[in-house]
């Protein structure tokens, strides 16, 4: 049986931990040959390349000429010299819990240059390699709903969703541009959960579970493959009904 990625070359940011390591997992699983940013998770990037065989570039995706130097290495040349891209999948971000107005402005920034200027710097980055393919972002249900002590974290993931729709327009018809706004995923932004705060969360999702992060992997290996040629500009919820619109 033939894999659903199989000979293609993709690209994930963020990729050493969480939904992006499962995301690198599952693709490698697919037969893509793959590579993925990190930033600081050095040991976790080393045992995931180890696990997978996919190329780890150590990167900050808020600086664009890091993540450019990333996709020159992993492409093996700068413009028509390199292999191309067949997928990116933007995932790298960040998440501090802060009320307003203990929000500075300095970390408002701080947000805002790691998932939506760090967005933007991964698509400027692979562009010139992707003749054809498909882009996937990793937003989140709270770009729709909002949270209280995340307002900039929401307004990251709700810009993400706007620069992804726009991209599914430019782009078209040879890359493809969707997005994924997963729910509740045991990743490391629940760690701090107390057994009460966990069963609270999982009470309010009709599936009454919070997701493993092999879960929002498998969708994102979808919106990569030939099965969804027909799909670009959509957002995909994968939250186990936690807010349905």
């Amino acid at each position: 049986m033939s894999r659903q990625l199989e000979g293609r070359r993709i690209l994930v940011t963020g990729g050493s931990r969480g939904i992006g390591s499962a995301v690198v997992r599952a693709c490698t699983e697919e037969g893509a040959e793959v590579g993925f940013t990190f930033r600081e998770s050095i040991d976790a990037a080393r045992k995931l390349s180890e696990g997978t065989g996919a190329l780890p570039l150590r990167a900050d995706a808020s600086d664009l000429s890091q993540m450019t130097s990333a996709v020159e290495l992993f492409t093996g040349g700068a413009g028509d010299g390199g292999k191309d891209i067949d997928g990116l999948v933007i995932n790298a971000g960040v998440y501090r819990r802060t009320s307003f107005p203990d929000l500075s402005s300095e970390g408002w920034d701080r947000t805002m240059d790691c998932n939506l200027k760090g967005a933007f710097n991964c698509v400027k980055a692979a562009l010139p390699y992707m003749g054809e393919g498909s882009m996937v972002f990793i937003s989140s249900q709270l770009a729709f709903r909002g949270t209280p002590h995340g307002a900039d974290y929401a307004a990251s993931k709700a810009g993400m969703l706007g620069l992804a729709r726009s991209l599914a327009l430019e782009l078209a018809p040879a890359i493809r541009v969707n997005s994924i706004a997963p729910g509740y995923v045991d990743t490391d932004l629940l760690s701090s959960d107390t057994p009460q705060k966990r069963r609270q969360r999982e009470e309010e999702v009709p599936l009454k579970r919070v997701a493993p992060p092999s879960e929002i992997a498998g969708p994102v290996v979808f919106l990569l493959s030939g099965s969804s040629s027909y799909i670009t500009g959509a957002t995909i919820d994968v939250n186990g009904g936690l807010f349905i619109h």
